[in-house]
C-alpha cells in the first residue's frame, strides 16, 4: 500500500486570473484526501477583483499582503510584495510553493521561494510571444519564473516545446490549463441554481439581440491602441444598431478615465463594473462573440463555443490561434472592423471559428497535476 508523505503546500496569487485558475486545483487537493496540507497567500496585487473570485469558490486566504494602492507601479508591487513575502514564507515554512502565469506575483513568488530554496511550481507554464515588450511586464515574467521553477506544468504541448528550446526539459508535464476547469465548475455551479438572478441583473441588455462582450485592459493597451479600440467600438454601434456592445470596464483609471470619455451615453453600447466570475461567465455562455485583449478570455470563450477576436499585435496563445477558435486582429481600428463585419455577416465563416475544438484542456487539469504530486511525494 502506497503512502503519502505529507507536505505543505503554499499558493501565492495576486490578481483575478490567478484566482480562477488557482481555485480548483485548490479546491481538489483541499478535497483529495491525500496528506498535503493547503496554505494561500494573496498579495492583493488587485483586490477588489480577486476577492470576487476566492469569494465565489470558497477560497480562505491565510496570509493577506494587501499591497494595492493608488497609482501602483511594478517597482511598487515588486519591492513590496518581496518584503512581505520573505515574512510569510517564514512562518508558513512551506515544502512547495505554487505560483501561477506570468504576472508580477508570480515572478516575485517565485523569486521569494528561490531565495529560500523551497521548491517551484508554476502553474500554466511555457507560454512566450518571443516579444521582450509585448505583453509587457508578462513576457519576461513567465521567462524569468520558468528558469527559477522546479516542476512547470505546461497548458498544451506547443507550451512543453516552447520550455525545451530554453533548454527546461526535467519535470515538464503538458496537463491541459486549469481555467477550462474553473469554467466547467461555475457552469456546473450557474446550472444548478436559479438564473432568475442572472437575467435580473442583466436586464438591461435585450438578449433576444446578438450581443458583442468586450474585455480590454493590459498595460500594452494604454494609450493609443485602447484609443483605437474605442474608435472600433463606436463604429460597429453605429453599423449594427439591433447588436449589443457590453464592456465590463476595468478599474485601472488608464483604462477606466479613456473608456469612459471615448464610450459613454451610445445606447447600445453598456459600459459596466467588473463583473463576479460566474456573472462573467454567464454573459459570456449568452454573447455572440468577444473581443479582447485578455489571455484568459482567449482559452475559456472557445470551451462555450464562442469565436474571439484577439485585439493584440502578438499573442502567447498560439494554440487557439492555429485551431481557428481564436483570430488575432491588432490594434488597428480598420483591422478590428473588419473582423466584426465578417462574423457578423458570414455564417459560414462563424460557425467555423464557434465550432473549433478548444486546444486547451478538458477540465481534468487539476487531477492531472494531483497525480503527478502523489508520484513525486509517496513514500517507498
Amino acid at each position: 500500500m502506497r503512502k503519502y508523505k505529507s507536505k505543505k503546500i503554499l499558493f501565492i496569487f495576486g490578481t483575478r486570473p490567478e484566482a480562477i485558475k488557482m481555485a480548483p486545483l485548490i479546491k481538489d487537493i483541499q478535497s483529495s484526501g491525500d496528506k498535503f496540507s493547503v496554505e494561500v497567500c494573496i498579495t492583493g496585487q488587485h483586490k477588489q477583483l480577486l476577492e470576487q473570485v476566492t469569494n465565489f469558490f470558497g477560497i480562505s486566504a491565510d496570509y493577506d499582503l494587501r499591497l494595492m494602492k493608488p497609482n501602483q507601479t511594478l517597482f511598487d508591487i515588486t519591492a513590496d510584495a518581496i518584503r512581505a513575502l520573505e515574512k510569510v514564507i517564514n512562518k508558513c515554512r512551506p515544502e512547495l510553493i505554487f505560483v501561477q502565469g506570468d504576472t508580477s506575483t508570480a515572478f516575485v513568488g517565485a523569486l521569494a521561494g528561490y531565495y529560500k530554496k523551497i521548491k517551484i511550481s508554476h502553474l500554466e507554464a511555457g507560454l512566450r510571444s518571443s516579444k521582450k515588450y509585448s505583453p509587457f511586464p508578462e513576457e519576461i515574467n513567465r521567462r524569468l519564473v520558468s528558469h527559477i521553477a522546479d516542476y512547470h506544468f505546461a497548458p498544451t504541448e506547443i507550451a512543453v516545446e516552447n520550455l525545451r528550446a530554453e533548454g527546461i526539459t526535467r519535470n515538464v508535464w503538458n496537463v491541459g490549463n486549469t481555467v477550462v476547469d474553473a469554467l466547467l465548475l461555475t457552469s456546473r455551479i450557474v446550472e444548478e441554481g436559479s438564473e432568475e438572478g442572472f437575467y435580473e441583473f442583466f436586464k438591461f441588455l435585450d438578449l433576444s439581440k446578438r450581443i458583442i462582450l468586450i474585455t480590454g485592459h493590459r498595460r500594452e493597451s494604454f494609450g493609443k491602441p485602447l484609443q483605437n479600440m474605442c474608435c472600433a467600438f463606436r463604429e460597429i454601434s453605429k453599423r449594427y444598431r439591433n447588436v449589443e456592445l457590453v464592456y465590463p470596464v476595468h478599474l485601472n483609471p488608464n483604462v477606466r478615465l479613456p473608456v469612459t470619455e471615448a464610450l459613454k451615453g451610445i445606447d447600445n453600447i453598456h459600459l459596466i463594473e467588473p463583473l463576479e466570475y460566474p456573472y462573467f461567465i454567464w454573459l459570456m455562455n449568452k454573447c455572440y462573440f468577444v473581443l479582447t485583449d485578455s489571455g484568459g478570455v482567449q482559452e475559456e470563450a472557445p470551451s462555450l463555443g464562442k469565436p474571439v477576436l484577439v485585439m493584440r499585435d502578438v499573442t502567447e496563445r498560439v494554440e487557439g490561434i492555429k485551431a481557428g477558435t481564436a483570430k488575432l486582429v491588432g490594434t488597428y481600428s480598420e483591422r478590428i472592423i473588419k473582423e466584426v463585419d465578417e462574423l457578423m455577416t458570414s455564417n459560414d465563416g462563424y460557425k467555423k471559428m464557434a465550432n473549433a475544438v478548444n486546444p486547451y484542456g478538458d477540465g481534468r487539469s487539476s487531477q492531472k497535476i494531483i497525480e503527478i504530486l502523489r508520484e513525486l511525494y509517496k513514500e517507498t
